[in-house]
């Protein structure tokens, strides 16, 4: 059973009665912390600068079709059950799970294919297949990859540890055994396996944590147990339910959601003895007004669910907090080129397929060595309409086609349309999918719009990086350095990238503002980079 939220949010008293807070950004983390932080007691309004709350977990909904915008990967299920459970609901209760069998499908530029079973058996025949010994070897791998998941979430992810008191813990001191796993990922998998093919499959997943192979640490073999172990699912509706789910959750108990009310400033209140914030918004057009009108209200606490480089740089008073140098110093995540279309007739691919040329390092190096335009991409499609009749209006298919890019690449017009051109050349060479004449609504998103829309800085796709000095503690903390009553929450801090990661950053979010209201936050972060630079 995972485990449940330290006591003092499940006790059944309200510590935060009569807390009035604001949640800026309705992303998975702000819905997360919102929901949190109402069960305590707060007041709370999450303020929305989109139509729909999600963030990244955007949708579209044109002519019968229902994409989602960002994240299409339901993984780690006892997260979401975990996060509904401490509320008394359930999963069931908003949105139904079907689970994926195969899991996805690989398709190499050498003329090869594999589809990756939900079962053992099936996956070890796989394994075998490419190299002798390596059915055998994958229960090794995929044992030392539960080791990692139940280490990492039990011990480091499922508590919050973002301070030094965090880790002066026995559970801590007992994890000697990972310490192995701070290697490089690609260096560390080689050890199980010698083909290029099953490496690749073992890596992969750290797409989803916004590295590659060759920066991020072998503590990220969990991923492998998190598909291959745990599953892979799709919620009927796309991930936009599970935002609908959260959303509807939060209104239940109590939380204020405005959408299309962006927050144009933070103002803290240094005069105040309890911190109390100004939070200043465009306001809400109504409907026939021409524009909106700007607003502001005051709020005990703020709880950042947006971009922290952007909230420091353009929402706080200027000179409130210095830290340009430590954010132009990170590793930030890969940016992307997304295309959302709607075709008609069949597609031909799976509802998750993977794509790859058979040295993907080339790809790698352009994301985060020598950022360019990849000559030779690997890329991923999704085509929900194969699993859920609702993506797509009968006799058509909804598609969702992602290549990694380097953060900060230029994306002009003409250079966006060159690189569509290059990938469906590619799909159709090596996939055998040419779709282009059948397409009937196409839009897309790359670097300037993650930068646009989201204040993404180098227009990020994702947030910071995982690698080693961007993993665990040594990512940005929960509390604003020098801003007290204000808090970061999302894929910028703990525990980091993902729809569950961003669910369990709501939680530890929620527990730093408890243990300030009620006076037990004293001490700082970890480290001191990650909360005064």
């Amino acid at each position: 059973m995972p485990t449940q939220p330290d006591a003092d949010l499940s006790d059944a008293a309200e510590p935060l009665a009569g807390e009035s807070i604001a949640v800026v950004g309705a992303g998975f983390g702000g819905l997360s912390a919102a929901c949190y932080l109402a069960d305590a007691g707060a007041d709370v309004t999450a303020f929305e600068r989109n139509e729909h709350p999600g963030g990244y977990a955007g949708r579209i909904e044109r002519d019968g079709f229902r994409i989602d915008t960002g994240p299409s990967w339901y993984l780690m299920p006892e997260v979401f059950d975990r996060f509904f459970e401490f509320f008394g609901r359930s999963t069931d209760d908003y949105y139904d799970l079907i689970e994926l069998d195969p899991l996805y499908e690989v398709i190499w530029k050498d003329g090869d294919r594999a589809s990756m079973p939900a079962d053992r058996a099936g996956q070890k025949a796989l394994f075998e297949s490419y190299e002798p010994g390596a059915g055998d070897v994958l229960d090794d791998y995929l044992a030392d990859a539960a080791e990692a998941y139940d280490l990492g979430m039990d011990r480091f992810v499922y508590p919050s540890r973002s301070r030094l008191r965090d880790m002066i813990d026995a559970d801590v001191l007992r994890s000697g055994r990972a310490l192995p796993k701070l290697r490089e990922m690609d260096d560390y998998v080689g050890d199980y396996f010698d083909h290029e093919k099953l490496r690749q499959i073992a890596e992969y997943k750290l797409v989803f944590l916004g590295g590659s192979p060759y920066n991020t640490p072998a503590i990220y073999t969990l991923m492998s147990h998190v598909d291959m172990n745990l599953g892979v699912y799709h919620p009927v509706g796309g991930i936009a339910s599970v935002v609908d789910a959260m959303a509807d959750l939060a209104r239940e108990l109590g939380v204020s959601i405005r959408t299309s009310e962006p927050v144009t400033a933070i103002e803290p209140s240094i005069a105040a003895s309890v911190p109390k914030f100004t939070v200043e918004t465009e306001g809400r057009a109504e409907r026939g007004d021409a524009a909106a009108t700007p607003s502001s209200a005051r709020f005990d606490r703020v709880v950042a669910n947006a971009a922290p480089p952007h909230v420091e740089r353009d929402l706080l008073p200027a000179g409130t907090v210095d830290r340009e140098s430590y954010w132009e110093s990170r590793t930030y995540a890969p940016s992307a080129y997304l295309a959302y279309l709607g075709v008609e007739g069949e597609v031909d691919l799976d509802h998750h397929t993977l794509v790859f040329p058979t040295d993907w390092r080339p790809h790698f190096d352009a994301i985060f060595d020598e950022p360019e335009w990849p000559e030779d991409p690997a890329y991923y499609v999704h085509v929900p309409s194969k699993t859920d009749p609702e993506a797509a209006p009968d006799g058509h298919e909804a598609v969702f086609l992602l290549v990694p890019l380097a953060a900060g690449l230029d994306d002009d017009s003409e250079t966006r349309e060159r690189f569509r051109e290059r990938v469906f050349d590619d799909l159709a060479e090596h996939a055998g999918v040419d779709f282009r004449d059948r397409i009937v609504f196409e839009e897309t998103a790359c670097v300037s719009d993650f930068r646009k829309r989201f204040n993404a800085p180098r227009g990020t796709a994702l947030a910071l990086s995982h690698t080693l000095g961007q993993t665990g503690p040594l990512r940005p903390a929960h509390r604003a350095p020098g801003v007290d009553g204000l808090y970061y929450v999302g894929a910028y801090t703990n525990p980091g990238i993902g729809v569950p990661m961003c669910l369990l950053s709501g939680e530890h979010v929620a527990e730093a503002v408890v243990e300030d209201a009620t006076g037990g936050g004293v001490l700082p972060s970890v480290v001191p980079t990650s909360t005064l630079w």
